[in-house]
């Protein structure tokens, strides 16, 4: 979301005229006045002006969430973090900011001069730029000192985290995939295809669409997977599958901006054990852009920087936290989409099939590991770290949540 190339910006400099005029038109009579405020967070105002200057950067940056309520509702969070911060008297250091500009400004391969000189050309200020990286640097330090010391865990955390196995013999499937991405504009077009290609009546024909249509890297091979463990699925595709017989093609399945579809090729009994996951841990790094040219160049550039999903750390730094998602969830609780791309994955391992924000933003998504009681010692110190992580966010959040329901919050 946050991560910058030279044609985001310069896209993002050609749709700023147009969320200028959308603010002025959208604005009452009393607010027209860029400076006046249009939110009160304590003693602090909120203006239009501001809320003007984050639409273009996030739109600029391709980031989601640009609509003016996202956007107010944002800056309500901001000025809390920095009332809190002000309290804390934490500040980042001036070499700390601009290490901090210099890094987000490089995402783009441009300096940080040059960079500022591209927010001129928008019509973004350095200051919009400049508080973007200090809230978002200062607040993680901040959790970070105050919450990390009281964050303990216990060893029955990290048990019923690392999961179990069971004894059932398991089944893998020899699938072949299409998804399509499909933007709300042209959601009509990809069901009326997707409902064509659901009628398929053979693999050579399921094939030719894939090669033609899918945004999966399977596409060079007509959309065929390996053999593919069934517990390794979603546990809603899982039915699906197994209802079908060998040559038949599943329904289109609506996932978030786009459309799958998948073709039994075989199915057979593995003679082991099927494991059950209890978590899977996974990052998902967000690049602008959508699937163009310069985001999937960018991801490409990517999968050669990072082995395992500690290094989006590094890639990460210096940018707002939400750059990155880094989480341990149950399989159940992990979106479709995602579900069904880890599944093709082992850990290290990286899909760009995956979109957001109506197709504007490539999600990067890195498989880390998935956990059972027959790896549990191996996958220890990530669960760890991942508890930890969860916890520290837990604290970030109460502390915000307490702030908002303390201070005097105010819409014009």
């Amino acid at each position: 979301m946050w991560e910058v190339t030279k044609q985001t910006v310069r896209a993002g400099i050609r749709g700023t005229a147009v969320l200028a005029l959308a603010l002025v038109v959208g604005q009452s009579a009393a607010a027209q006045n860029l400076f006046a405020p249009v939110a009160r967070v304590n003693d602090e105002a909120i203006t239009g002006y501001e809320v003007q200057q984050r639409q273009r950067f996030m739109q600029l940056i391709g980031a989601p969430g640009a609509d003016t309520e996202n956007v107010i509702d944002s800056l309500i969070n901001d000025r809390l973090r920095g009332q809190i911060l002000d309290q804390a008297g934490l500040q980042v250091s001036p070499d700390g900011i601009q290490s901090g500009m210099a890094e987000f400004a490089s995402r783009a391969d441009l300096s940080t001069e040059e960079f500022l000189e591209v927010l001129g050309q928008a019509q973004i200020s350095e200051e919009t730029f400049r508080d973007f990286i200090v809230i978002s640097a200062a607040w993680r330090d901040l959790i970070r000192a105050r919450y990390n010391g009281r964050v303990n865990i216990t060893d029955e955390e990290v048990e019923r985290a690392l999961g179990s196995s069971r004894g059932n013999n398991g089944l893998r499937v020899l699938l072949s995939e299409i998804i399509i991405p499909a933007p709300p504009q042209n959601a009509d077009q990809v069901n009326a295809l997707a409902e064509r290609i659901a009628q398929s009546s053979s693999e050579a024909e399921f094939s030719s669409y894939a090669s033609q249509y899918s945004a999966t890297a399977s596409r060079g091979r007509g959309g065929k997977m390996p053999w593919t463990p069934l517990e390794n699925l979603p546990a809603s595709l899982r039915p699906i599958l197994l209802a079908l017989a060998p040559g038949e093609v599943t329904a289109p399945l609506p996932i978030p901006n786009a459309v799958a579809l998948f073709q039994l090729r075989g199915i057979e009994e593995t003679g082991k054990p099927s494991v059950e996951y209890s978590e899977i841990d996974y990052a998902a790094y967000y690049i602008p852009g959508g699937r163009s040219e310069a985001a999937l160049s960018r991801a490409a550039q990517l999968r050669g920087q990072v082995d395992q999903c500690d290094d989006l750390y590094g890639v990460a730094k210096g940018q707002p936290a939400n750059v990155l998602d880094r989480g341990t969830k149950a399989p159940g609780e992990i979106p479709q989409d995602v579900a069904i791309e880890l599944a093709k994955l082992d850990p290290g391992e990286v899909s760009t099939t995956l979109t957001r924000a109506d197709g504007q933003t490539l999600v990067f998504l890195m498989l880390c590991n998935r956990t059972t009681a027959a790896n549990a010692e191996v996958n220890r110190d990530a669960v760890i770290s991942s508890i930890r992580q969860r916890k520290l966010e837990g604290y970030a959040t109460q502390l915000l949540e307490q702030a908002r329901a303390e201070a005097r919050i105010t819409r014009q």
